[in-house]
């Protein structure tokens, strides 16, 4: 199977270090923060926090719901991309931890991880160049 992707110049920005409340979801609040920052795209650099409940996406398109309370991120990491639209996306991965310190990643679903205590995070800005993209082909 080829998949296109895509190679960008560019440099990095300006980095925020900021606090999710509780309650609020993992990839929206992300979000939410990059547009306050007025960051257009960004990575994820690490956080530090816990979820009510974690869930996941599968390969196979369903979802892995981990139970709480206060399932711990173990890991976090992605990236937040300006869409078409001028909205922004969040794409992020990461592993959890639950009560029974049993330990499960994946991709982390839009609007179902609800943070429990709060969240602190590393975002930094990414600066694109005024080149457009140059298309590759992968063979995955």
């Amino acid at each position: 199977m080829t998949e296109i992707t895509s190679v960008e110049s560019g440099t990095m920005g300006r980095v925020a270090y900021a606090r999710i409340a509780p309650n609020e979801d993992l990839v929206g609040g992300i979000e939410k923060l990059c547009l306050l920052e007025g960051f257009r795209h960004a990575f994820v650099r690490g956080a530090l926090g816990s979820l009510v409940d974690g869930c996941f996406g599968t390969l196979d398109g369903k979802y892995l719901t981990i139970k709480g309370p206060a399932v711990e991120i173990v890991s976090l990491a992605g990236e937040v991309r300006s869409q078409s639209d001028g909205s922004l996306r969040a794409s992020l991965s990461g592993v959890v931890a639950d009560t029974e310190g049993r330990v499960f990643g994946g991709p982390f679903v839009a609007g179902a991880n609800p943070i429990c205590m709060t969240l602190e995070v590393t975002l930094e800005e990414w600066v694109p160049a005024s080149a457009k993209s140059m298309p590759t082909a992968s063979a995955m």
